[in-house]
């Protein structure tokens, strides 16, 4: 029987190698995963100079995604910017809403980092506008929710209570009545100052 298997396996069709870059990235994950970030670093820059040889935009997007995330667990905020960025154009391009939604989002804490508040502001108003656009009003809510406690961060309790007034007729807007009561509180709140 044992004989017989290995017949069977030395008469299969060679298997196609595996993409070098796509090797060295998977191999990035793992390390990633076990958390040796320095190896995982060096995998994914390999990946992402194969991925450039071979012009697998996909490829150097995810790449580039993962680098940014390495660059943040280091505090290395502009080099994860600049990472990000590279994938955020790719993506942009290829018009895939999803990667830019999850790659904006990775952009923010960076950015309130920097106290680079306006650069924040602009990146959730973006995620609002995608949102929108999909006709999400759980992710636009989200992310407006995180705007107005940006906003009270900074200083800005009106536009803060704005913002929780617009999550409000949000609400309103499905019957969420209860929900909508809760933001509306929560804008007279934050108006007296009392968040």
């Amino acid at each position: 029987m044992e004989q017989e298997k290995k017949d069977i396996e030395m008469n299969q069709e060679p298997q196609e190698e595996k993409d070098p870059a796509q090797a060295d990235y998977d191999q990035g994950k793992e390390l990633q995963e076990a958390g040796d970030e320095a190896l995982a670093a060096s995998c994914f820059h390999n990946a992402l100079v194969g991925f450039e040889q071979s012009n697998n935009e996909k490829g150097m997007a995810n790449a580039s995604a993962q680098l940014g995330d390495i660059c943040v667990g280091r505090e290395e905020h502009e080099k994860a910017i600049v990472h990000y960025q590279r994938a955020y154009d790719i993506c942009e391009k290829e018009n895939d809403r999803f990667s830019l939604v999850t790659l904006l989002k990775k952009m923010v804490p960076i950015r309130k980092a920097l106290k680079q508040y306006d650069e924040a502001i602009r990146i959730y108003l973006n995620v609002i506008d995608i949102y929108s656009g999909y006709n999400n009003p759980a992710g636009t809510v989200a992310a407006m929710e995180e705007l107005a406690e940006l906003y009270l961060e900074m200083g800005e309790r009106q536009k803060s209570a704005d913002t929780y007034k617009t999550i409000s007729s949000i609400h309103k807007n499905f019957k969420h009545n209860l929900q909508a009561q809760e933001y509306m509180d929560k804008a007279f709140q934050v108006e007296k100052g009392a968040l």
